[in-house]
């Protein structure tokens, strides 16, 4: 089945000149031009991306994503002609998944598209070995922390956890290897399957959001920064 793809941008011309990069790759496209239009899509069609500019009338893309964080672990792309770290940041930590600053090169937001895909198929598809197992083997449990890999699904308590697959990714990292320390490089590249750069805060960004969600819900600390290296979960 194709993957539909929700492209949000007012500028016509670039939802446009995606439009054609992602059907020529196969995707299904469907477009919006405000933030008011791209929910009016999400709430009667089902999305597998959304390509999500920030700077939009009558609703920004920064309040898309965060209506669509309520309830949705929909991979978000965000796209933005603001270059600063703190923009980044910003659009991080409100729920997107990758962020790309206009003048985009295509062929790099087509490789992100693909990545941002495969690693949502990798935490919500279960292999069909994997499904034979038995369930213990699909499991991770830390005290209250429940993780499934199969369900790609995440509870405290009995009290479901919403994350991102980005933010499944990490956890199921972290929680599957307890007391190993991963730097953000080796978090990077085994989440993201891409090369980690230097200047890259992307990981410390999901990693924050991750850390107080999990705080939120278990009343203490589960993911320790080990200052210089990086970070772990206890077992």
């Amino acid at each position: 089945m194709d993957r539909r793809i929700l492209v949000v941008d007012d500028e016509r011309e670039i939802a446009d000149l995606i439009e054609i990069y992602l059907k020529n790759e196969g995707f299904e496209t469907v477009k919006a031009y405000d933030g008011e239009q791209a929910l009016d899509l999400f709430g009667k069609h089902s999305f597998d991306l959304v390509i999500l500019d920030i700077m939009m009338p009558k609703m920004d893309g920064l309040e898309v994503c965060r209506r669509l964080r309520q309830d949705q672990a929909v991979p978000i792309l965000m796209l933005s002609a603001k270059t600063q770290d703190m923009d980044k940041i910003m659009g991080l930590m409100t729920g997107a998944d990758d962020y790309m600053i206009k003048p985009f090169n295509p062929l790099e937001l087509l490789a992100r598209v693909r990545s941002l895909l495969r690693r949502s198929y990798q935490y919500n598809t279960p292999p069909a070995e994997a499904a034979a197992s038995a369930r213990e083997d699909r499991e991770l449990r830390l005290g209250p922390l429940r993780i499934d890999r199969l369900s790609h699904t995440a509870e405290v308590n009995g009290k479901a956890l919403h994350l991102t697959s980005t933010e499944f990714g990490i956890l199921y990292l972290l929680a599957g290897n307890p007391g190993r320390v991963y730097s953000a490089e080796d978090i990077f590249q085994q989440v993201w399957k891409e090369k980690y750069y230097d200047s890259n805060n992307t990981v410390m960004v999901h990693i924050s959001k991750l850390r107080d969600k999990l705080e939120k819900e278990l009343g203490e600390k589960l993911i320790i920064t080990v200052w210089g290296v990086g970070y772990k979960i206890e077992g």
